[in-house]
């Protein structure tokens, strides 16, 4: 049986906390947000975690990390 390759891409947007979830970045905050509330811009600073269903695309994956 091969080894099975990681996915570079979804190395570099997700992680995993001590608990075994996983977290990410919310996108969309690199420019154009003057137009934006305060709140946008405020909740775009926090760090998300995923569901369940996008769970399993990201460990299948990510299988060594």
């Amino acid at each position: 049986m091969p080894k099975v390759k990681t996915h570079k891409a979804t190395v570099k947007r997700f992680s995993k906390t001590a608990t075994k979830k996983i977290k990410h970045r919310k996108g969309g905050q690199n420019h154009f947000n003057s137009g934006e509330s305060g709140n946008t811009t405020r909740s775009k600073r926090r760090d998300m975690t995923i569901t369940k269903t996008l769970e399993k695309t990201v460990n299948r994956l990510t299988p060594y990390n």
